[in-house]
């Protein structure tokens, strides 16, 4: 958006990318940073929702700092060693008065001038507990952004179910992918072999699993429909590993399986696979 006019409320702290969103939010000098990938999440649509729902838990979790504690933040230029008092200095350099100044709100500022030529030294004084009785009348916290009291005061803006798990990256087809399936690859050990395809499957804890489906012996598609009911097999399989894995935490909605395709392919019997060797296993 233009300097000075804040980005939408759906896209507050969000930037979008050729890649996906990125969110990026500062909170009392630490920032708070995070990608979603559409590649991750399946599509731009629900990149977006892991990107708006992340940036809805950091608002909730962290606010921004009362409205107060900021204002009482030094300036780079504060000369006083007080925030919000200032002299004012007559042409030949001479303090003419000490003012305490707070900004309230847009239509209130409050502001106070003690002049040394009727005070004396008690004007600075002055100021600085004229400035403390205005800060009494500060409250709330500091307003970053339109859309940041809705974010804290409102239920989340998706359910649970609607928000996808981040796809591992076996579960994201490459653009080099020539089966039109994640982890479904062919190979072939030399230019006069035949080759195979190949199913294969990593899970954290517990290592890859690869099966190998023979062109001479079965037929290039039907090979490849091997490995690709291999692979939905070995996807279902780690998807109920993790699950097991994480019984003893809070139940969570069942993991859906993203496997593309256009078109369901058949039962296939899987009594005929081949090892495959030095494949090197996706995630």
């Amino acid at each position: 958006m233009p300097k000075g006019i804040p980005n939408p409320a759906a896209m507050y702290g969000i930037y979008p990318r050729s890649w996906g969103y990125e969110v990026s939010i500062v909170r009392n000098g630490k920032r708070y940073f995070q990608q979603f990938g559409r590649a991750s999440y399946g599509g731009d649509e629900q990149a977006l929702r892991q990107a708006q729902d992340w940036r809805d838990g950091v608002v909730r979790s962290v606010p921004p700092v009362p409205r107060r504690t900021r204002a009482e933040k030094l300036r780079v230029n504060n000369t006083t060693g007080v925030s919000g008092v200032f002299c004012q200095v007559a042409p030949g350099g001479r303090v003419r008065a000490w003012v305490a100044k707070t900004y309230i709100g847009q239509d209130e500022i409050l502001r106070t001038d003690f002049p040394v030529n009727s005070m004396g030294e008690a004007a600075q004084a002055l100021a600085i507990e004229e400035r403390a009785r205005q800060l009494d009348r500060m409250d709330g916290l500091a307003k970053l952004h339109p859309a940041e009291e809705t974010i804290r005061t409102s239920p989340p803006a998706f359910a649970a179910e609607t928000l996808q798990p981040k796809r591992s990256k076996s579960e994201i087809k490459r653009s080099t992918n020539s089966s039109g399936v994640s982890g479904v690859h062919f190979k072939a050990p030399n230019p006069g072999h035949p080759g195979y395809w190949l199913a294969i499957t990593y899970t954290a804890g517990r290592g890859s699993v690869s099966k190998a489906f023979s062109i001479k012996e079965h037929g290039a598609e039907q090979a490849k429909l091997m490995a690709i009911e291999e692979r939905r097999r070995q996807l279902e399989d780690k998807i109920a590993f993790m699950q097991k894995g994480s019984s003893a935490e809070a139940e969570a909605p069942p993991l859906s399986i993203p496997f593309l395709l256009e078109q369901p392919s058949q039962a296939v019997s899987l009594q005929h696979g081949v090892a495959a060797a030095g494949a090197r296993p996706p995630q």
